[in-house]
């Protein structure tokens, strides 16, 4: 398959961050166990959102429509910077801090119902506010806000793809003229605009060394968890072994009780046998007894009769 299925993810990320760990790891093992490693693979790489960022998630999931009508003034704000509308512009200006602001109230009302949720008093609405205009200024972020699998809150600083034309001031005849440059605010703004580049590329590589860091313990773990199932292979199959070895002896032991069986009935007609030839043996030892006895009698008289025969003549 291409990837783990599309309503595996979106309920993944509207899992509570806390809880999305878990939820991960157990649609692992259900792909391990539906006999699909690639699958398990691919939704073992997916990783924890921050929690603006799955409030975030949890609006564009649960309310898709709201964040396709934040998609839509994106595009009016764009259309008017490159047209040089101001007047269309402090108007959408408006707009936008209005629709923002009930798209974080929205966030609230789901994040009190979810369960598992953090208290509302301790929820990022400030990140979600900030990710939500840097959603209106940059493509790129308001795609994976419509996606629904934001992994961290962000910020527009000023420098991402949307221009900032030199709008032109509408006086009150109507008549357009050309604004008068502020040096004093472009040198601020030029320096404000370095500092926020500065300040995100620390950011960016503070990310980044966290992400070693975290890569390096996920390397480890999977790691432990290679060895951890090979030892539980080999256990299976050591258990298997034992199953079938204690199978044969006892099929072994069966053949020998029933061999065991039919000696001791032998061996019981043996001793039958035995005793009746005993018997017999009595008998005819009595018997020879008794004939020896008698001709030993018949000898002695037949002795006795030769001794006094010539007497009598």
């Amino acid at each position: 398959m291409a990837g783990p299925p599309p309503d595996l993810v979106q309920r993944l990320y509207a899992t509570p961050p806390d809880r999305f760990v878990a939820a991960r790891d157990a649609a692992v093992n259900e792909a391990r166990r539906a006999g699909d490693p690639k699958a398990a693979r691919e939704i073992g790489k997916l990783r924890r959102p921050t929690v603006a960022a799955w409030l975030v998630n949890l609006l564009a999931i649960r309310r898709p429509e709201l964040v396709a009508d934040l998609a839509q003034l994106a595009e009016s704000l764009r259309s008017a910077q490159r047209e040089l509308r101001g007047g269309r512009l402090r108007e959408l200006s408006a707009q936008r801090r209005a629709v923002v602001g009930a798209l974080v109230a929205e966030v609230r009302k789901l994040a009190a119902t979810e369960p598992g949720a953090p208290p509302v008093a301790k929820l990022p609405l400030g990140e979600v506010e900030a990710t939500l205009n840097a959603a209106l200024s940059d493509t790129e972020v308001a795609e994976q806000v419509r996606a629904g699998r934001l992994l961290r809150a962000t910020h527009y600083a000023g420098f991402g793809e949307v221009p900032r034309p030199q709008l032109r001031l509408v006086t009150g005849g109507g008549e357009e003229e050309p604004a008068v440059p502020d040096r004093a605010a472009e040198r601020a703004e030029a320096r404000r605009t370095r500092d926020e580049r500065a300040a995100e590329r620390a950011a960016r590589a503070e990310r980044a060394k966290r992400r070693r860091a975290v890569e390096r313990e996920l390397a480890k773990a999977r790691g432990d968890q290679e060895r951890a199932e090979a030892e539980l292979t080999g256990a299976a199959d050591a258990e298997r072994d034992g199953v079938a070895t204690l199978d044969r002896i006892e099929t072994e032991l069966a053949e020998l009780e029933r061999r065991r069986a039919v000696a001791e009935q032998e061996l019981s007609r043996a001793k039958l046998a035995r005793r009746g030839a005993e018997r017999s043996l009595t008998a005819a030892r009595r018997r020879t007894g008794e004939v020896e006895a008698a001709l030993e009698a018949l000898d002695a008289e037949e002795g006795d009769a030769a001794e006094g025969g010539p007497e009598a003549d």
